[in-house]
Order: C-alpha cells, then structure tokens, then sequence
C-alpha cells in the first residue's frame, strides 16, 4: 500500500493499492493499442479535447487544489495558480502544436525534400511531489498533442492528485488510456523503462533518480529528458532598483515555501548595497504568514515531509558550524521550519554548494561584477540566475557569461509554456515547453523526393 500523509496535521489521507504485475501489463498493453489509433487523430481533434481539459481544470479548481495543499502542505492560493498555470499550458499547446510540429521545408537537390515530426509511443513521466500538477501537465499536454501517449510514476507522497490529473483527462473525453497513473512504488521504475511499449522517458527529480533513469534508458537506446533541480542565484548589482528586487527575491525564495527547482537559493549582493537590501529584505519575509496550508492567507506552509526539514535544517547548522549567521529564523518543528535568512555564506558552506529546498536562502556578498559572475557559476547546478540591475546593456553584455539555462533579468526565474525550460551540468538535460518542448519525443523524419 502506498500511503499518502498530511504532512501539517500528520494525519493519513488515503491508502493506494500498488499495481500487481498483471494490472501493470495491461496497462501498458492498453497505452500501446491506443497509440495505434491516437497518433491518426487531427491536432484539431486534439485541441478539442485539450481545451476541455483546461476547462475541467478551471471549472475544478478548487478540488483539485484543495488535495494538493492537504497532500504536500502548499498554502492554498499557491495550489489554485497551479491548477490555473495548468490550464494554461493545455490551452498553449491546443493553439501551437500543429504549428511547432508543421513540415520543415528544406531546399537541397530533391525535388522536394523536408522534415515531419511524428510521435514515437508511449512516454513515461517520473514526476515530483513539490507541483504534483504543474510538473506533469507541462509533460502531459505537448506529449498528447504531439499525439503520443502518457503514463505516470507520480511521487508517492501525492497520489491522490495523481489520480486526479488521470481524472481530469478522462472528464475531458480523451480516449481511454490516453493517460494513465501507474500507482508504483519506485523500485517498479527499471522494468517499466526496459519495457518494449515504452519509447522514452522524462524524470523531474534529485540527481540520483535522473542518473538511475538516465542509465537504464541509455542501456536500452531510448531517448530521455531530465530537471533535476537547481541552486538559482539572485545576483543583485549596486544600481539595482532595491525596492522592486526585494520584492522579487522574496517571491522568488519562498513561494511554495521554498519548495521549488527554479527558486532563488543564493542572494549574491553588491556589498555597497547589502545592509539596505538585507533590511528590506528581513522586513518583508518577516511578514510573510506561516499556518494552515488551507487558509487563504498562509503564505509558509510546511515542507512536504518531515525527513525533508530535517535535510534543510542540517545544512542550516553545518553553514552555521563553518561561519555563516543566523539573523532570522532557523528553528524547526516537525515538517515546519521558519522563514531562514543567513549571512557571511561563502562557496564552501552547504547553503551556497548544496541544493536547498525550503524556507531558507544564504546571502553573500561582492565587489566586483567578475566575482559576481564567478559565484553564480561556482556551482554544480545550471538551471537558472536572476540579474537584477538598471543597466539593461550591461546586462545583455553578461548574459553569455552564465552557464545556465536562463537567465531573467530583474526577474525571478519561471517556466513558461511560451519559453523553452531546462538546465545545464547536474540540472540536467533536454528542454520543456515551447516549441523545443514538444519536439523532444518525436520523430524528426527526414523525407526526400528525386
């Protein structure tokens, strides 16, 4: 039984029957039959059936968000945008897709030669609990239009949302088996991605479980796309707008209670403004409300397990250990920890090094922007850094000197079904969303006529 828990009143949820062998091999065998005639339909068939999905998303939710904030402790407002950004990723690709994925006309000596883009099967989505919607929709919907087919291996701490994107497709009319939840535990993952009916696989994940995934899925020559996290920066120059930066590096390090890939981990201050930004900055993190998830006005909820505030509160105390400084927070209780700003963090201490998922940022600061590039890049991760500065030349001009994925620019880093999403070095590889998203699990299939 796989057991999903409240992690703000410790309460259990519901139990969910793991899948026996036999229920597993029908499900794929049904994802595979049902390619054979999905892949046939129009992008206008399609669309149709997106769009009702985006409407089942809107029309409920309430619901849905309601389970997701119960499931892993995300404050309520926070979980009704999820569902809502959710729609919105369905809708996108209802109006792009056909065009993303039109023939490519390509002149050479043929006398007609150009690229399709067909889908390749049935894709496997091994998907996170920190946005149980959002990570697996923006899979979910350019994998459908492109006219292949989904199953899931969900996050076991959020089952029950996982059966509810399941319920939402279904609500919507898509064809029986169109998108299924596998309800595994994680050991099932290896033998599912060996399986013939499975063509390729997305994993949004820590590193270990990308490097698992990826492994197996290089054995047996299929394509994989892996996010496996991110150690953003907040690179604050001294002509910064202080005011309109404070606000976003808040939003940027504590919306889902820290609890995010793309947050802003490392606040990285030109020194001559530090002590104003830091001022600000504790003043408005200060305000934000810790509570029940449910409540429309928590803006902290708790961490979606208790073993995983105990992961960040170590790293709180071994940068404390090696010199850093508590000037706000740091206290821990159960799956709750406080709002958490620390000072005089250097590259060395887990705070800048590791990956931090919570409540919790280290400040360091510079002097020149050469330093300032240097500690962005002094990192292991590349998903992301946001710039935040007056000089809009200057920097364009620094732009090429981050080894990330994106950069934002007086900005916080966030996915859009617009732009293409995805790291460099341990943040893994392959992009999401956009045209580049849905053209990951395709075939680009060259055709030449004499």
């Amino acid at each position: 039984m796989i057991e999903s828990i409240n992690p703000y009143t410790g309460e259990a949820l519901e139990k969910f029957k793991e899948l026996t062998k036999a229920e597993i091999e029908t499900a794929l065998e049904n994802a595979h039959n049902r390619f054979k005639s999905w892949r046939k339909t129009s992008f206008k068939e399609r669309a149709g059936l997106m769009k009702k999905a985006a409407r089942e998303l809107k029309d409920n939710k309430e619901e849905y968000a309601r389970d997701i904030s119960l499931e892993m402790g995300k404050p309520i407002t926070q979980s009704i945008a999820e569902i809502e950004k959710c729609a919105w990723v369905c809708e996108y690709y209802a109006e792009n897709a056909e065009k993303h994925l039109s023939p490519r006309n390509i002149k050479t000596d043929a006398s007609k030669s150009y690229v399709r883009y067909e889908p390749i099967g049935v894709v496997l989505a091994v998907m996170p609990w920190n946005y149980p919607f959002w990570q697996v929709f923006r899979f979910a919907a350019p994998a459908l239009m492109a006219g292949n087919i989904g199953v899931l291996k969900h996050a076991s701490n959020v089952m029950r949302s996982a059966n509810n994107i399941q319920k939402v497709f279904e609500r919507a009319g898509f064809p029986e088996s169109c998108f299924q939840n596998l309800v595994l535990s994680s050991s099932k993952i290896e033998d599912i991605i060996k399986d013939k009916r499975i063509k390729a696989v997305t994993l949004t994940g820590s590193k270990p479980a990308g490097a698992a995934v990826a492994s197996t899925a290089s054995n047996e020559i299929k394509k994989s796309v892996l996010e496996l996290g991110g150690s953003n920066a907040l690179l604050v120059f001294k002509d910064a707008d202080i005011a309109e930066s404070v606000k976003t590096c808040v939003q940027a390090r504590f919306q889902n209670t820290g609890q995010s890939c793309i947050a802003g981990k490392r606040l990285i201050l030109h020194e001559s403004i530090a002590e104003e930004f830091l001022d600000q900055f504790l003043l408005q993190v200060r305000e934000l409300k810790s509570g029940d998830p449910l409540e429309e006005d928590t803006y902290i909820g708790t961490l979606a397990r208790v073993d995983l505030a105990e992961d960040l509160e170590k790293q709180i105390k071994e940068s404390v250990k090696a010199g850093a400084k508590i000037v706000l927070g740091g206290k821990r209780d159960g799956a709750y920890i406080e709002p958490t700003v620390l000072t005089g963090v250097t590259p060395e201490m887990s705070m800048f090094k590791e990956e931090t998922f919570g409540p919790a940022i280290g400040v360091t600061t510079f002097k020149t922007s050469e330093e300032a590039i240097d500690l962005v890049n002094q990192s292991d991760f590349g998903l992301g850094v946001s710039v935040f500065t007056e000089n809009l030349d200057f920097a364009e001009k620094i732009i090429p000197e981050f080894e990330d994925g994106a950069v934002f620019v007086n900005e916080l880093v966030k996915s859009d079904p617009r732009l293409p999403f995805g790291g460099t070095k341990i943040s893994g590889y392959g992009r999401e969303l956009s045209a580049d998203g849905i053209q990951e699990f395709v075939n680009k299939k060259t055709v030449y006529f004499k």
